[in-house]
């Protein structure tokens, strides 16, 4: 049951990091310009934060 509940946790980080990494990534590819641009940004890295700090929780929650 341990080793199922490690694999469980381990995809769930990755997919995290890479969702997270995405879309900081997003952020800084973004072409639009003006106000639409700003939202567009902010947007995008507030999921690549969020998606970075669930990463962090799931890494202390499988240590």
């Amino acid at each position: 049951m341990n080793e199922l509940l490690t694999t469980v946790l381990s995809g769930a980080m990755m997919l995290a990091l890479v969702l997270g990494l995405s879309c900081i990534v997003m952020s800084f590819l973004s072409d639009k310009s003006g106000a639409e641009a700003i939202k567009e940004r902010i947007e995008y890295g507030f999921f690549g934060v969020s998606g970075l700090a669930i990463t962090a929780l799931l890494a202390f929650a499988s240590a």
